[in-house]
């Protein structure tokens, strides 16, 4: 899933629109709530940041996730501790296709209900 049609699906669903908050990284975008919490990030990140082999940069989507949940899900490849964040809450999701929309959908939603307090 590309970060354009993710943009398209939170404005659709929530009427979020990205937010552009650092200058020194002008293509990270943070996505709130409605309470002014955040409930996503999409960054590009090096690879070897992440611990892949591979080199160049990749595009990531961090959710925050329900803890018991994170430890089995990293376990799944595409899906990594919380990229800069606390990694027992959030999960980074790489965006280069080995997670199907579907999926990226769920947990996109599961972080901004959770981010409403579980509703």
């Amino acid at each position: 899933m590309k970060r354009d049609e993710i943009f398209r699906y939170v404005k659709d669903q929530y009427g979020t629109e990205p937010e552009y908050l650092w200058k020194k990284d002008p293509d990270s975008a943070v996505l709130r709530h409605k309470n002014k919490k955040w409930y996503a990030i999409i960054m590009s990140v090096e690879k070897k940041k992440l611990g892949l082999e591979e080199n160049g940069n990749i595009d990531i989507l961090n959710v925050k996730c329900d803890p018991e949940l994170v430890g089995m899900i990293i376990q799944t490849y595409g899906f990594l501790p919380g990229y800069h964040m606390n990694k027992r809450h959030w999960l980074t999701i790489l965006l280069d296709g080995s997670v199907s929309e579907a999926k990226t959908l769920d947990f996109l939603d599961m972080s901004y209900d959770l981010i409403d307090g579980g509703k």
